[in-house]
């Protein structure tokens, strides 16, 4: 039975809540997240915690915010028109988004609100400072192909 390890594409079922209860996010009524293992496209803490599961296993995995999405700093809040985005869009809160300072630097930013035409941002991810609580089950693994490991990271099949 194949095992989650390097370069594998892993389907898996999850339910991500916070320490309250809350449910954040979860693939339960959508098809299972598929993610090429071992390329940085999870959060370290369950990347690592996912690693050597079998199909069928299932795992409850706490994330500490260092191996999530950091801790939360001081962070100054950026104000921005909406005007400031492209026409094409629509800026929500909790979206990413890649801002370049005066000195040409490009750091990414989260809308943290929009208020009328002004958009309110932040560096801090919305779950920094979070300790995350994961329910997950392995659906399917499977060998990745050369293009997606050229690309790094899972096609459609």
């Amino acid at each position: 039975m194949s095992k989650v390890e390097k370069d594998k594409v892993v389907s898996l079922d999850y339910t991500l809540t916070l320490d309250n209860g809350d449910v954040i996010d979860s693939s339960e009524g959508r098809e299972p997240l598929q993610y090429l293992h071992g390329h940085g496209t999870l959060i370290p803490g369950l990347e690592k915690e996912l690693e050597g599961m079998e199909v069928g296993e299932e795992k409850h995995v706490d994330v500490s915010p260092a191996d999530g999405y950091g801790e939360r700093t001081d962070a100054e809040d950026v104000v921005l028109s909406v005007s400031d985005f492209p026409p094409d869009l629509t800026p929500t809160p909790g979206m990413g988004v890649y801002l370049e300072a005066p000195n040409g630097e490009v750091k990414p930013f989260f809308i943290k609100a929009v208020v009328g035409d002004k958009v309110l941002l932040n560096e801090n991810h919305p779950l920094a400072g979070e300790t995350l609580h994961f329910d997950v089950k392995i659906k399917a693994v499977r060998d990745a192909t050369e293009e997606e490991l050229e690309h790094g990271h899972v096609h459609a099949h």
